[in-house]
């Protein structure tokens, strides 16, 4: 029976060693994952942070495009009425050298210049 006892009692102490190498384990795993839910936790804000600025720069990029557009139209308009301008510089200028040119050949204005 001594036999059987002292069997018995190592089996125990193995079974006893098993058992806290597995409770060991588990504290140990059970630190990972704490480690892991924190990390986790962590890179979710900064990805909730993340989004608010894009949606900032999303909003500013969209107001500047607008704004772009904008000024694009009004330079287009500028533009087209800068030629009018332009071309109706061209043709009073050609009309004033014609009217100039045919009062040179008129006899009133030869007898006054000289």
């Amino acid at each position: 029976m001594t036999q059987q006892g002292a069997a018995l009692q190592c089996y125990n102490n193995e079974l006893v060693k098993c058992i806290e190498d597995l409770c060991m384990q588990k504290k140990e795993l059970n630190k990972q994952i704490q480690q892991a839910e924190e990390e986790k936790n962590k890179l979710q804000h900064e990805i909730q942070v993340l989004r608010e600025q894009l949606q900032c720069v999303c909003e500013n990029l969209a107001q500047k495009v607008a704004s772009r557009n904008e000024l694009d139209k009004i330079l287009a308009e500028t533009e087209a009425a800068y030629m009018k301008i332009l071309d109706s510089s061209r043709t009073l200028l050609n009309v004033l050298k014609k009217e100039v040119g045919s009062l040179k050949h008129t006899p009133e204005l030869k007898t006054n210049v000289t």
